[in-house]
């Protein structure tokens, strides 16, 4: 019977061969940059729709149908979706890469957390560059300004 070999506490840490390249490094700055770029995405949004107009209550239908109808708004909220989308999903990978210690276990909660990221980015997406600020049959009173006049 051998005897383990443990090394001494204060030799040099020996790094092992990894063939994943530099993906966990890109992931990690990713994180920081989105996370940045989203604290100031959000605030504006946040400032926008709460504290620049009537709060709260101004929030309908109208509202939303008013600043979709320019499209640099439109922009603003899909980079929002997509960052906020990609930076929790990168982020439970994280937390499934450390915590899941079964490959297939690993696998399926991989397959699930993908599959949700593409159904909710398609589906915001969608809603984003589909919606109809002015509906045909829509009750007039929840209607913006400027469908009236159309």
């Amino acid at each position: 019977m051998s005897t383990p070999v443990i090394t001494a506490p204060r030799s040099p840490y020996a790094r092992r061969k990894t063939t994943r390249g530099n993906f966990e490094l890109y992931g990690w700055v990713f994180m920081r940059i989105s996370g940045v770029v989203l604290v100031a995405l959000i605030f504006t949004h946040l400032f926008v729709n709460l504290l620049a107009g009537e709060g709260i209550n101004a929030i309908d239908f109208a509202f939303v149908a008013g600043k979709w109808a320019s499209l640099p708004w439109r922009i603003v909220d899909l980079i929002m979706l997509w960052l906020a989308m990609m930076h929790g999903t990168n982020g439970v990978r994280t937390i499934i890469n450390d915590y899941a210690e079964k490959d297939r276990t690993r696998g399926i909660l991989k397959v699930l957390l993908y599959s949700a990221f593409v159904i909710v980015v398609v589906t915001g997406t969608l809603v984003i560059f589909t919606f109809d600020p002015c509906p045909a049959g829509a009750d007039p009173a929840l209607l913006a300004d400027f469908c009236k006049q159309l």
